[in-house]
């Protein structure tokens, strides 16, 4: 029942859905994937953008995490599935496509033996009229040579990577259970920047981890200050009940974690306010959304702006009628995690 109602819209759930599936509980009739009628689901996040699922589950049992014990195994989407509502979202005025799943590098490995990702934006970047394509959810050790190739070279897809690491110290790593060490999280970061010079690159850490030492944690506010990160997000850990990770002793005290956790905010706020000082002069192509409250700007995104996650832009522009347009803007100052600018 959670697993098809999650399908239904990843904000917001239709009535009529849950109707279906509460009909066929009843009846005792197993409700398969392949039964889920993805086109003829309910959007909610206005007529510019849609979220595409295109993976459930998850296979990666890290030690914090309940979602393999809620939704279960990692389960992909056919190709030919999500290309086919991916032309309807388009089709009904949708300009953007955000790629979601628990980890969308994943994506195929269960049903063509290797991750397909890159190949599935390959394949979405032919649709006509689609404008923008995006993928949440990457983890570092499954970002391959070819997944950023195609990033690259491919302009409809946005020079955007969200990378959620969890940490750097490779002693917490190991007890998080995660795939990846702290030298091959830099290494590719450094490929990255390398590769697509324009690239922003998000992550989201945890701190307060059991067993999370001054010095894990010092690790990791160094390598925060270092890498620079261009959109940074961070949490405490919170026990899950049936976790691995709930049963480790060595539990970190509330107000340790949420020292750290203020402390590393603190850290990302003076981080980006100095990387946003590059943006002042510079022309982005935007998307104006909506006007604001006040009427005096447009509030648009760039490619470097997940909705309701990232900051935005502020637009001065007194021509009228311009929401769901594409135009090309200058910015003139910053505010906060937002950007001021004018239409060019």
């Amino acid at each position: 029942f959670l697993k098809y109602s999650d399908y239904a819209e990843e904000k917001g759930k239709s009535a009529e859905v849950f109707a279906k599936v509460l009909k066929k509980i009843a009846e005792n009739i197993e409700v398969e994937k392949s039964e889920l009628d993805f086109m003829d689901r309910v959007i909610t996040t206005g007529n510019n953008y849609a979220y595409l699922r295109i993976a459930e589950g998850c296979s990666n049992r890290c030690t914090y995490c309940a979602i393999p014990y809620i939704r279960g195994a990692f389960v992909s989407r056919k190709i030919e599935d999500i290309l086919e509502e991916a032309e309807m979202l388009v089709k009904s005025g949708r300009k953007e496509l955000i790629l979601i799943a628990q980890d969308t590098s994943k994506y195929g490995i269960d049903i063509y033996g290797k991750p397909q990702l890159a190949r599935l934006l390959t394949e979405l970047c032919k649709i006509k009229d689609l404008k923008w394509i995006r993928f949440l959810y990457t983890y570092p050790e499954d970002i391959t040579d070819e997944l950023i190739e195609v990033v690259k070279k491919e302009d409809k897809i946005c020079k955007y990577f969200d990378m959620p690491i969890q940490h750097i110290s490779d002693r917490v790593l190991k007890r998080m259970n995660r795939k990846c060490t702290g030298e091959s999280i830099r290494k590719v970061i450094e490929k990255l920047r390398k590769e697509i010079p324009n690239v922003i690159i998000r992550t989201t850490v945890m701190v307060g981890f059991p067993g999370e030492t001054n010095e894990d944690f010092e690790e990791l506010y160094d390598f925060i200050k270092e890498t620079k990160f261009d959109k940074l997000g961070a949490f405490s850990y919170s026990k899950e009940d049936g976790t691995p990770a709930s049963r480790l002793k060595e539990q970190i005290h509330p107000m340790t974690k949420k020292s750290r956790y203020n402390k590393i905010m603190a850290l990302q706020q003076k981080v980006y306010e100095e990387i946003s000082q590059k943006y002042i002069g510079r022309e982005l192509e935007v998307l104006l959304e909506e006007r604001s409250f006040d009427g005096k700007y447009y509030i648009a995104r760039s490619y470097m702006d997940v909705p309701d996650i990232d900051g935005v832009i502020f637009v001065n522009c007194n021509e009228e009628n311009l929401e769901g347009q594409f135009v090309k803007v200058k910015v003139l100052k910053t505010q906060d995690y937002d950007l001021i600018a004018e239409k060019i």
